[in-house]
């Protein structure tokens, strides 16, 4: 049998903060101090408006306006700048825990996306080192 590979395709990719946060959004939602300074440093930082932080602040427990403000988090960028916003208001405590994942594993994990394509047949491969 012959088989002729026509096309290799391979794709790295980080595991980026969105992710992490993601990953360990309830485990966050119970470290979070969102009432002392960290709302008002996200606006300044421009990641939440003011709708969106009087939707957060709206909230009757802690616990669920940290649920809302980690659903607000949806780009690379404004993760980003959540954490220099917790740094900001002495929760470093909470980056660490994000940039260590959890202490679960190194988040700088390296997905390989290897796609074949020949004749016949179309296989892909995904390998997490």
């Amino acid at each position: 049998m012959r088989f002729t590979i026509l096309l290799l395709y391979c794709a790295a990719e980080k595991t980026g903060t969105v992710s992490a946060i993601a990953t360990l959004k309830s485990s966050i939602a119970n470290l979070l101090e969102p009432d002392f300074g960290l709302l008002d440093h996200l606006r300044r930082l421009h990641v939440l408006n003011l709708r969106q932080i009087a939707d957060v602040r709206s909230e009757r427990t802690v616990f669920r306006r940290n649920d809302a403000l980690l659903e607000l988090l949806t780009s690379e960028d404004q993760c980003d700048k959540f954490l220099t916003a917790l740094q900001r208001t002495g929760q470093q405590h909470v980056v660490n825990f994000i940039n260590q994942n959890g202490g679960l594993k190194n988040k700088d994990v390296v997905s390989f996306h290897c796609i074949f394509f020949s004749n016949s047949w179309i296989n892909m491969f995904i390998i997490s080192l």
